[in-house]
């Protein structure tokens, strides 16, 4: 049909159409419970509310069996950076890296990272087209990471780029040696109900400890690495890092001067943890940087004139309904107000009502004086307020 539709003309295929060909398709159900080594690999982009131009990404790579993940910031979509951090991640896992999954973006599935991977014998697979669903553990860690620590502005340039690389430094000890996490077990449909069942959460460096797939050499660096960190220390510096990306966000880094780190008291901090869960905070990197509004003059309004003459009718007649005002504007003004304006006569009758009623709301003994001896002007303003019909409107 789509040949028919083009005259009998076939379109042209991409470049890394024959790629993409040569690379299996792994989905969500084909892993098996596959052993440590086994990771899948995504692009989070930092573009803010614009993906124009260029802007810094997050590489995540997420291990299937463990959920160790690994966040590498690049300034632009490259093949070249992929390796780079393919490179780098090899070198921070904790266990050798045996196979990857990738996406179908074109900055995956192109010849030079195909190849660059079959090279240093890692298995490459990819996702099915659109099925996010596919790479469900990386996919879970750009929120539960990423997004959750970096949040959805815009950042451009290298420094933007170290500043990213620097929060992930002391994010990913932070998030694999002490944050606890769930993993499921098993997943069973009974019909149209689906049941899942996880596994007790712990942080990803407990499973490397008692998966039996890994090295006791590897396990041993991994002792070594959770005996010499230090959880607020590190969360620490999780938060100094964001203070010093949240001065980036959505600006360009052109001609930004360099700063001084920010220091944060560790006493302090720590001490500030045992409220801090119950009042919350704002993150230095979820806030938006201020942007004077010009003001702008306020129009004046087509009723300013007859002000005092519109309260005037309705102090002597509070009942008056918002089509009497109307008639009586356009006789006096005929060339100001027509029937169209009665929506607006509207509003003004109702902003005078709401006011009325709460200054006699306010004033303590308005009950007694509206009912038992009121006057004949707040008597009626009463009455005409508190009917249903003046009410609706």
């Amino acid at each position: 049909m789509r040949v028919v539709a083009r005259g009998g003309q076939r379109r042209r295929a991409g470049m890394s159409s024959a790629v993409r060909r040569s690379v299996p398709v792994r989905t969500f159900g084909d892993w098996d419970d596959p052993v440590p080594g086994y990771i899948e690999v995504d692009f989070v982009a930092h573009s803010g509310t614009s993906s124009s131009g260029s802007f810094v990404q997050t590489i995540v790579l997420t291990d299937i069996a463990t959920g160790w993940t690994k966040c590498v910031p690049v300034r632009t979509r490259d093949s070249g950076l992929v390796i780079a951090a393919i490179q780098q991640a090899r070198s921070l896992f904790p266990f050798p890296l045996l196979g990857v999954d990738f996406d179908n973006d074109s900055a995956f599935m192109n010849e030079l990272v195909v190849c660059w991977c079959r090279g240093q014998g890692l298995e490459v697979t990819r996702s099915h087209a659109y099925r996010k669903n596919d790479q469900a553990w990386v996919e879970q860690k750009n929120g539960a990471i990423v997004r959750r620590l970096v949040g959805y502005g815009r950042f451009v340039g290298s420094e933007a780029t170290a500043s990213l690389a620097r929060l992930y430094a002391v994010a990913r000890l932070h998030g694999n040696l002490f944050q606890p996490s769930f993993k499921l077990r098993e997943k069973t449909r009974i019909g149209a109900r689906v049941i899942k069942r996880y596994h007790a959460p712990v942080p990803p460096a407990a499973r490397v400890l008692a998966h039996p797939g890994v090295s006791e050499a590897d396990k041993e660096r991994l002792r070594d690495l959770l005996e010499a960190s230090d959880p607020v220390t590190l969360f620490t510096g999780i938060r100094v890092a964001q203070e010093e990306l949240g001065k980036r966000v959505d600006r360009r880094g052109l001609n930004s001067k360099p700063e001084e780190p920010v220091a944060i008291d560790l006493q302090r901090f720590a001490a500030g943890l045992k409220t801090a869960w119950q009042a919350g905070e704002t993150r230095p990197t979820h806030r938006r940087p201020y942007r004077r509004v010009k003001p702008y003059p306020k129009r004046p309004s087509m009723f300013e004139p007859y002000e005092a003459q519109i309260k005037a009718w309705l102090e002597a007649e509070p009942a008056i309904p918002a089509a009497t005002v109307l008639q009586r504007l356009m006789g006096a003004d005929p060339s100001r107000f027509r029937t169209r304006s009665l929506r607006m006569v509207q509003r003004v009758v109702k902003a005078w009502r709401a006011d009325v009623m709460g200054r006699i709301i306010l004033d303590g003994d308005w009950i007694k004086r509206a009912h038992a001896y009121p006057s004949a002007a707040e008597g009626e303003i009463v009455r005409s307020i508190t009917t249903p019909g003046n009410i609706l409107r």
